[in-house]
């Protein structure tokens, strides 16, 4: 069995960590829509590059109030009513 140099997988390691970051820059590389003079082209090119996100619908019973009871709405009744009796220049 043959034994390997330790540095030599040091500067492996530290060259593919070193390089690393460089690669994702180049997959992911951008169209250069600013070149592009015509408005509407240059709108379709970011359209094309980044797609807009469509929302998803919102769900029926979710939005409805109609069945929603405030559990402190009962005590902010009676809090208000203490407060209307209390006499502020007896």
């Amino acid at each position: 069995m043959r034994m390997v140099r330790s540095g030599t997988w040091t500067a492996a390691l530290l060259l593919a960590s070193a390089l690393g970051p460089f690669t994702q820059a180049a997959f992911a590389a951008e169209p250069n829509c600013r070149a592009i003079e015509s408005i509407s082209a240059r709108l379709s090119c970011y359209d094309a590059a980044f797609p807009p996100k469509t929302r998803k619908p919102t769900e029926a019973g979710v939005g409805s109030s109609s069945d929603y009871k405030d559990p402190f709405l009962a005590e902010e009744t009676r809090t208000a009513a203490k407060l209307k009796n209390i006499c502020r220049g007896c």
